[in-house]
This record gives C-alpha cells, sequence and structure tokens, in this order.
C-alpha cells in the first residue's frame, strides 16, 4: 500500500486526505503537517485512520512514506522540497508558482536526478496540458485569460501596491495584464494555472496572462489560446470555486486526487 504524507491541511488537503481515507485513493495517509496545529488536529478529527501529526514539514519524509503531497504555499515548497527529495521520496506540487522562481526550478530539477526522484505537478484548474507539451517545440506564443470573482483575489500580494479596491467593482474588470511570472509572484494563491501553462509550454517571461474581476461571474474561467508552427489550440474551462477555499477551483482538487490515483495504480494510464 502507497503511504502518503501530507504538507498542508487547508481545504486542498483536507479534500485528499478524505480521498484517501474514503479509498478513493488506492493509499493510506501516515503523516501530515501544516503550520497551524489547530488545522492538522480539524483534518486528523475527521478520519476513520488517523495518520501523525508531525512537528516540522522535514519529518514528513523522514518516515517511511512514498510521496509527499503539497498543499500549502510556495513558501512551503521552497522551504521543504528540497528534503523530501533528499530523504529519497516522491513530491507533488500544488502551489506550483515556486517552480517559476529558476533558483527553485533547477535546485529540485536537479535533486531529482541525483536521487532519482519524481516530482509530480497535477494539472489543476485547467485542461489541455498535454496537448501543450506536445507541441512545446513550435509554439510561437501562449496566453491565459482568468476570470474570477473579486472576493476570489482578497489577500493577493498584487493589492498591496494596487488602488484597486475589490469591493467597489460593479463590473467585469481587467485588474492584471504581464507575463505568468510576474502573475504567479503578485498572485501566489490564485493563478498557479498560469504557471503549469507557462512550465508546459514557452517558458514564463513569454506566456502572457491577464486577469479579471467580474462580480457577476459564479465560476473561475481559464481561456487559453496556443498558437504556432502546428496550428492553433484554444481552450475554455469553467470551474466552481471550492466551497471551502473560493480561491480554489474544485477542478484543481478533482486532479490532485486523479494524479495520486494514478501514482497508486498498476492499471492503463490515458494520456500523458
Amino acid at each position: 500500500m502507497t503511504r502518503i504524507g501530507l504538507l498542508g491541511c487547508g481545504a486542498i488537503g483536507t479534500q485528499i486526505a478524505l480521498a484517501i481515507d474514503s479509498g478513493k485513493i488506492p493509499a493510506i495517509l501516515t503523516h501530515v503537517y501544516d503550520d497551524s496545529k489547530e488545522a492538522s488536529a480539524i483534518l486528523v478529527g475527521k478520519l476513520k485512520n488517523k495518520p501523525e501529526i508531525v512537528e516540522n514539514p522535514h519529518l514528513l519524509s523522514s518516515h517511511p512514506v512514498n510521496i509527499v503531497v503539497e498543499a500549502a504555499s510556495q513558501d512551503a515548497v521552497r522551504d521543504a522540497g528540497l528534503s523530501v527529495l533528499q530523504n529519497k521520496r516522491d513530491l507533488m506540487i500544488m502551489s506550483v508558482g515556486a517552480l517559476l522562481d529558476e533558483s527553485i526550478y533547477d535546485i529540485l530539477s536537479d535533486a531529482c536526478k541525483d536521487f532519482k526522484k519524481t516530482i509530480f505537478l497535477p494539472s489543476g484548474a485547467i485542461a489541455g496540458l498535454d496537448g501543450i507539451k506536445s507541441v512545446k517545440d513550435e509554439l510561437e506564443s501562449v496566453s491565459i485569460t482568468t476570470t474570477k470573482h473579486p472576493r476570489s483575489l482578497k489577500g493577493a500580494k498584487f493589492f498591496e501596491n494596487s488602488k484597486i479596491n475589490l469591493d467597489s467593482i460593479s463590473s467585469s474588470m481587467t485588474i492584471f495584464e504581464g507575463t505568468a511570472k510576474e502573475a504567479v509572484s503578485l498572485f501566489p494563491a490564485n493563478i498557479n494555472v498560469a504557471a503549469l501553462l507557462s512550465l508546459s509550454g514557452i517558458g514564463s517571461e513569454r506566456t502572457n496572462v491577464k486577469i479579471v474581476a467580474d462580480p457577476d461571474t459564479d465560476k473561475n474561467t481559464h481561456h487559453i489560446e496556443a498558437a504556432g508552427k502546428f496550428g492553433k489550440m484554444t481552450f475554455m474551462i469553467e470551474n466552481f470555486p471550492d466551497p471551502d477555499n473560493p480561491k480554489t477551483s474544485r477542478l484543481a482538487i478533482l486532479s490532485a486526487i486523479e494524479t495520486l490515483k494514478k501514482y497508486c495504480s498498476n492499471d492503463i494510464q490515458i494520456g500523458t
């Protein structure tokens, strides 16, 4: 039975833990950690099979787990990612934006090779990454327009130096246009999809991002366009926000669960 350690006990981590506990993911959750001891305790209280709560994130991979699942933050990836690989455990990352820091990407990529372990990046809240990866060498342009309700964007670093008041937005409004690298830095909890898209395609400096705040929407919508020598691809994904965390799409959680099911199974695998 695959043994899993969980880093982060918030909305995403909780749903992953419940999927393991219910048998939907054929594995056992053995250890968990969250910066909030209360969050860890609340999560463990919801589970039939009680994992151990460890005292710091590095202890997750010191135990005999097969994979550590990060569902916490970009800072958690920076702080604990390397130690997971050094302890010869696989790693699944939800806060993919951390990898747009080239130094972090290079360190973790080299560690994968040195310790012969793998990092898994679920497709998250978007679709079409198989196609983007397939034509990576022929891509000439990639763009993504993400539309969310203003409440889903609250707390982003972008607003520390912006005059935009999310509470006063009364109609659809473009609040950001720039590169994926800029977007992920300014909206670290909101736009991991841009990081995934750029890592699959032509890089964070050449992936264009537009973020729209729309008080009349009840969905997180992502419109992706990619063009090049191969032709053109267009994707439109409309996701309902997770009821426990409006910054996260329900699809992101389902994608994480599916990735773990694939990791834990010996079966026919569909897609790349």
